[in-house]
């Protein structure tokens, strides 16, 4: 039944999504430059507004590569959080907001709230790194995903840039896929895109 019920969450996704391949240099938010030598595929959400692109390889819900810019302090990360599995008694769907100041810890947090929209998130490992050539951390985690009980393996990047605007802002990647052969086999292939991630002016 939980085949049959993802087949079909699959399916509406598709419907609602377009998809167009992506590689060459690639603009994320009018903010963020990176570039992309193995072609992606870009899900194009009829909704407008995020501050985030999400990329996939082998499509969704199988592997997901999402890049943030520019996300202003009172900014949610998502504006519409998935949120596959809803039984009566469920919560409605969190919206983490970044918030200027944040502490490394307090900034992985926002991910892992978002995504526990999905499942259960644990984060497993938080190291001091740098994103879009801006000093901060990078981070992994696990989901156990509601919607098909699959566990998926995670990674993500995330920093903040001092702006004269606006103060601060944040700029982020996260790349999760299932743990068994997608992880491992596209893991590189995110990687390589993360790298190149850098702001634009």
């Amino acid at each position: 039944m939980k085949t049959l019920a993802t087949l079909l969450l699959a399916l509406a996704l598709a419907a609602c999504s377009i998809m167009t391949r992506v590689e060459g240099d690639e603009v994320v938010n009018e903010s963020l430059l990176v570039h992309v030598s193995d072609a992606w595929n870009r899900i194009n959400d009829p909704w407008e507004g995020e501050s985030y692109d999400t990329w996939t390889q082998e499509g969704m819900p199988l592997d997901q590569l999402r890049i943030w810019g520019a996300v202003k302090p009172g900014q949610a990360l998502m504006n519409r959080p998935q949120f596959y599995s809803r039984g009566a008694d469920s919560k409605e769907p969190r919206v983490p907001t970044f918030k200027a100041g944040l502490p490394a810890e307090k900034l992985v947090s926002l991910f892992e709230e978002l995504y526990a929209n999905e499942g259960v998130v644990t984060v497993t490992k938080i190291d001091r790194d740098s994103f879009a050539g801006q000093p901060g951390v990078r981070f992994e985690f696990t989901l156990e995903r509601r919607s098909d009980d699959l566990t998926l393996s995670g990674v993500g990047w995330v920093a903040v840039r001092s702006a004269p605007a606006t103060g601060e802002e944040l700029y982020a990647a996260t790349f999760m896929a299932p743990q068994l052969s997608f992880f491992p086999r596209l893991l590189p292939m995110a990687e390589a895109v993360v790298k190149t991630a850098r702001i634009k002016g």
